[in-house]
């Protein structure tokens, strides 16, 4: 599966995306995120509780409670306004 981090997101883990195979129980947007936390400490600070984000999976904004199965890319991106 591939994750692509965007703006602040991307400097503080240090990449603009990579390719993971998150382990068996890893079923949701959120298992994922705090899976990924453990991966560096860029990781953590990025995706740390509480902190404002979002999450897209395949292109499609999604909660944190969407279930992976099938899913080819999930992205993370930080709030953004319109104008």
């Amino acid at each position: 599966m591939k994750i692509r981090y965007f703006a602040w997101m991307k400097r503080t883990v240090g990449v603009s995306e990579e390719e993971v195979t998150p382990p068996a129980g890893i079923d949701t947007v959120g298992d994922l995120i705090v899976w990924l936390r453990g991966r560096s400490p860029g990781h953590a600070e990025a995706l740390a509780e509480g902190a404002a984000f979002g999450a897209a999976v395949d292109q499609r904004t999604a909660t944190f409670d969407v279930k992976l199965a099938g899913t080819r890319e999930v992205a993370f991106f930080p709030p953004f306004t319109g104008g």
